[in-house]
């Protein structure tokens, strides 16, 4: 993965519960990276048609990885053109260099 194909800059973050000075729970976004990666839309080739499993993916990121951090599914990851929750996320072929993650893209429920 060139440098040059990492033009997406993104937050990857972690979402929990937390009550505001009246006790109500809301949700509370901490950023826990902000990295450049390289972003794939789902299209009709083939890569995307052998990750059928994945039907709900609309996104694939690879980025490098970062220390002390374990990306998970659930977190989310917000860039220029919306926020994405992770579904999954693996090592690129066990080296330990890059992380490979597909997301589905959360639509806003109010406008």
């Amino acid at each position: 993965m060139s440098f040059g194909k990492m033009n997406t800059f993104i937050d990857v973050i972690s979402t929990a519960p937390a009550k505001d000075a009246e006790g109500f729970a809301a949700e509370t976004d901490t950023i826990l990276a902000s990295v450049r990666a390289y972003k794939e839309d789902r299209h009709g080739s083939e890569r995307w048609s052998n990750m059928a499993v994945f039907s709900t993916a609309s996104s694939l990121f690879r980025f490098r990885k970062i220390p002390n951090l374990e990306i998970t599914a659930g977190m989310i990851i917000t860039c220029a053109e919306g926020r994405y929750r992770i579904l999954s996320a693996e090592d690129v072929r066990g080296r330990g260099m890059y992380i490979e993650v597909l997301a589905e893209r959360l639509e806003p429920s109010v406008r």
